[in-house]
């Protein structure tokens, strides 16, 4: 028997790679097929199942690209409604995989179909669950992503999920090993834990959802309350889940053209394409392709790709460091991004040998902002961050308008003033000034190492935030 996570930090996501016996299943696969066939490949084996256990919200998944290379079944649970061909099974229906046998628990809550499935070992022992987004490490799924039909509430959603956790997970011996879809930074959850696996035992004893005393009406209120809005792209990618796309193969050989800086520029004026530079954030700040937005690679890429950029239609042109035009490619496939038209040949270093505009973004050390902050405090200070992290610490003078929303608040920003702006690392800030740059504001600067640097400084903080750190 192998059983083996393959976890993608990008999305916080966690697919997995069963085999028993020259027979294989892979459950919740991302877009790109590669590594999966790969194992299979290695060991001789087949791939026999793909096991989804819902409609995910925040990435497309690879069952359609997978199930067509291999003649692998799709496998979904209960009422789960299709454009394509899949088994669907019936609750408690079990499945063999060489020596190993999985069984169907149907657990509604996260989604109306969604489903886990419990792990036999060659010996018929229960070995481990699979829970998609039902349970996470000390977390359950959020009840308000699913495409809803009629009147159906999260409240409503939440009961499911309350009855699927006692009725179906709950009641499985405490050493059955715990397999989720999502860990820490995933937006399925709300205080989910970095770990990637546990045990029904260990959350039992730890998992606030799975407190034996909790009444149903508590598990509602405690599941609902405090869901920040999801990002815009989660319906978008869970539709196309339920009714397919696009060959991975076609989208990564459109992707792969490479594009002169004259025909980057006609795709802009012509095809309304969009340069997204995917480079680190201090190179962006040095220069980058005027009216470009920056989301780096090394970071949170494709969740603030599906937050940010609204049209999964839009042409793309990608401006990449050298070697990583495929990779950006795929990257923007997993969460539906599939019209991306080329890359910029050569990068930045053509764009300029070709006497193309450049542009830059300023950026400052902490120091010098806490220099600038002295002699005069009535500067725009805009913190980017989540509400959550702003609310535990920030400084005095801030304002908090976060990455997520920007687009809801564009007013707060004129062409005369300076805004000076942070997040933690100086990630999220340079995305946020790139996109205010390419609408027309210019008067941006950039804290270099944002938060964490700012610290350091005497700049004055929140008195809630000095209380929170003991200062």
């Amino acid at each position: 028997m192998k059983v083996e996570q393959i976890y993608t930090g990008c999305l916080a996501q966690g697919a997995y790679y069963i085999e028993s016996n020259g027979e294989a299943a892979v459950i919740d696969p991302l877009r790109e097929t590669g590594p999966y066939l790969k194992r299979a490949e290695e060991s001789g084996a087949k791939i026999k199942y793909i096991f989804e256990t819902h409609f995910h919200a925040d990435f497309v998944s690879g069952h359609l690209d997978l199930a067509e290379k291999t003649g692998a079944t799709i496998v979904y649970g209960p009422n789960a409604d299709t454009a394509f061909a899949k088994h669907e099974t019936k609750d408690g229906e079990e499945l063999q995989l060489g020596k190993l046998k999985f069984k169907v628990l149907h657990t509604p809550g996260h989604t109306p179909e969604s489903t886990c499935y419990l792990l036999y070992d060659e010996s018929g022992k229960e070995y481990a669950v699979f829970t998609g987004d039902t349970l996470f490490i000390g977390d359950v799924g959020r009840p308000d992503l699913a495409q809803k039909k009629g009147s159906l509430t999260k409240e409503d959603l939440a009961g499911w999920l309350y009855d699927s956790l006692r009725n179906q997970l709950m009641p499985l011996p405490d050493d059955v090993i715990v397999y989720p879809a999502h860990g820490a930074g995933s937006a399925c959850g709300k205080n989910m834990s970095s770990e990637t696996w546990s045990t029904i035992g260990q959350q039992k004893a730890s998992n606030y959802a799975l407190r034996a005393d909790m009444t149903r009406a508590e598990f509602i209120h405690e599941v609902t309350e405090g869901l920040a809005a999801p990002p815009q792209y989660f319906a978008k990618n869970a539709k196309i889940n339920k009714t397919g796309y696009e060959s991975i193969d076609l989208v990564m050989e459109r992707g792969a053209r490479a594009l002169s800086p004259d025909e980057v520029v006609q795709a802009v004026e012509h095809e309304n394409a969009l340069v997204l530079d995917v480079r680190a954030p201090q190179l962006f700040c040095q220069g980058h392709v005027p009216g470009s937005i920056s989301i780096g690679l090394d970071g949170q890429f494709a969740p603030w790709v599906g937050a940010l950029i609204t049209d999964l239609t839009i042409p793309i042109v990608v401006v990449t460091e050298a070697g990583r035009e495929e990779e950006t490619v795929v990257r923007l496939a997993r969460v539906g991004y599939d019209n991306c038209i080329g890359y910029l040949e050569g990068g930045i270093v053509a764009w300029e040998k070709a006497g193309k505009d450049v542009e830059q973004i300023e950026s400052i050390p902490a120091a010098k902002l806490a220099e600038i902050y002295h002699k005069n405090p009535a500067i725009h200070l805009i913190d980017v961050r989540k509400p959550s992290e702003f609310s535990s610490d920030h400084l005095r003078d801030a304002e908090n308008v976060p990455l997520d929303f920007i687009n809801d608040n564009m007013d707060h920003f004129n062409n005369k003033d300076p805004y000076y702006m942070i997040c933690r690392s100086g990630y999220r800030s340079v995305v946020f000034a790139s996109i205010l740059k390419a609408r027309g504001f210019h008067n941006l600067i950039d804290i270099a190492g944002g938060y964490n640097e700012i610290i350091k400084t005497d700049m004055p903080r929140a008195e809630a935030a000095m209380a929170n750190s003991g200062g």
